[in-house]
């Protein structure tokens, strides 16, 4: 095989409540940056898939009288609907932890970092935060409460767990960090790693007393403890390429690859210290590129979630208002790495504008004009506006792109209105043709190039450019 590797993965989230608009941002980004690659003629494999142990997920079991593994089983059908209605190319590989090569991974990559020495036992008491599924220093806390999950009450351990040698690892992490400058995007983002790890790390605890919380993979050679979630979770990003069995996959689209992973802000530390912590710990090739976005807010900018109860169902959005219209909204009107809101009217306004009264009357003035005065087009694969938009798609910014794509868009309506490509034809037959085959090309460019963000939409716009044909009906009915 030929073409070259590209690897991306979102994080995975918990099976025990519905995603959220946080949740489709990250997968939407992530299935987008996929297609564009695709696009590119990279050999994608795009991950994502659900974490499916831990107490929170034992205690959602519990308060429906339902076994674990029917709960998760249950989630999982349901996760997969879910991100259908976001878009995702329905071609991506979709992993569970409760799997059982990743559970048989999770347990070999336990045994590689015990072997290389990084895991000992210790007695411990700690404060431990059930949303987060970690641990909480004082620090922390926010009037004695996770300030991500102030309804929920934090649990005290006291008991004998085994720990990882994070600490043991500062200097390799600082000199990854030295050699990969581009490791987190964006940079303030790795700023904030680099101070977190600077300021010393501590280890901590990798496994559960298993008759305390069972649900879990239990850890080699010992059947009295089980691992902590993250410890087993994070391995799922190597376990879904086979490793450590299936050498091909791994070596192809890991080793020789870019392994690219999307996070959210409060997961940063997850994903760019402990997991490229516990892939150096096992002696395996750390990742190539952690790309982190901010909060979707809510009124007064408070943070999206689950628990504080104020969320948006993205799939309430994606069935009233079409999938393409939600994918547009968070791709272009939310920042790429800061925080930003979603209210349901400013959604409705950034539809009208960039969709009804944007995109879908441009291209239906231009496909009018062809159907009534100009022959089908044969209109090849433009790659011009791709290119345009390519050092912002290397840099993930993919707003930035999307309004690249929409500046085309109002140049051409200018040009329209410039140019009035409908009144010369009327006075010079060959000119207008001319001018409206040219409007078709650049129209189709537009398509072309917005295949990984709207697919639906591009592949509208496109097959009736082939087919020489108007719109029945309006591409975007406009919001009220």
């Amino acid at each position: 095989m030929s073409a070259t590797p590209f690897y991306i993965t979102t994080t995975l989230p918990y099976v025990n409540a519905p995603l959220h608009m946080g949740h489709a941002l990250e997968f939407i980004r992530a299935d987008a940056l996929a297609r564009y690659k695709m696009l590119q003629g990279y050999d994608v494999f795009f991950n994502t898939g659900t974490d499916e142990h831990g107490q929170k997920i034992a205690q959602k079991a519990t308060e429906q009288g339902v076994e674990p593994q029917a709960f998760v089983d249950a989630g999982f059908a349901t996760f997969k609907k879910q991100v259908a209605a976001f878009g995702i190319n329905p071609e991506a590989h979709f992993v569970r932890t409760t799997d059982v090569h990743h559970v048989a991974a999770a347990q070999e990559f336990w045994r590689r970092v015990d072997k290389n020495g990084y895991i000992y036992k210790k007695n411990y008491q700690a404060k431990y935060c059930v949303g987060c599924e970690s641990e909480k220093t004082d620090s922390e806390l926010v009037d004695g409460r996770c300030p991500l999950h102030p309804t929920l009450e934090l649990e005290l351990i006291d008991e004998k767990n085994y720990f990882f040698k994070l600490s043991a690892l500062q200097n390799e992490l600082l000199a990854l960090y030295e050699r990969t400058p581009d490791l987190i995007v964006p940079e303030f983002r790795f700023n904030e790693m680099k101070a977190f790890i600077e300021r010393g790390l501590e280890d901590f605890s990798i496994s559960r007393l298993a008759d305390k919380m069972s649900w879990g993979v239990a850890v080699p050679d010992d059947d009295t403890q089980v691992m902590y979630v993250w410890f087993d979770a994070l391995t799922n990003y190597i376990s879904t390429l086979g490793w450590p069995e299936q050498s091909e996959l791994f070596d192809r689209f890991w080793v020789q690859g870019t392994p690219t992973q999307y996070c959210g802000k409060d997961n940063t530390r997850f994903q760019g210290i402990i997991w490229q912590a516990m892939l150096i710990a096992a002696g395996l090739p750390t990742s190539r590129r952690i790309i982190v976005n901010g909060f979707i807010t809510g009124k007064g900018g408070v943070r999206m979630s689950k628990t504080l109860g104020n969320v948006v169902d993205p799939l309430v959005i994606a069935k009233e208002y079409g999938t393409d219209a939600l994918r547009l909204f968070l791709l272009k009107e939310v920042s790429s790495f800061e925080d930003s809101p979603f209210a349901v009217e400013r959604f409705r306004e950034a539809c009208n504008a960039n969709l009804a009264n944007g995109l879908g009357n441009l291209a239906s003035r231009i496909l009018t004009l062809a159907e009534k005065y100009i022959e089908p087009v044969v209109v090849e694969k433009s790659t011009v506006l791709i290119a345009h938009i390519a050092p912002l798609m290397e840099s993930f910014d993919i707003q930035k792109a999307l309004a690249a794509i929409w500046e085309e868009i109002a140049d051409m309506d200018k040009t329209i209105a410039q140019t009035r490509p409908f009144a010369v034809i009327k006075e010079d037959e060959a000119k207008g043709r001319k001018m409206i085959t040219h409007l078709i090309q650049r129209l189709a460019g537009v398509a072309y190039a917005l295949t990984p963000f709207l697919p639906d939409t591009s592949a509208r716009i496109l097959s009736l450019i082939r087919d020489n044909k108007k719109p029945d009906a309006p591409l975007f009915v406009r919001l009220d």
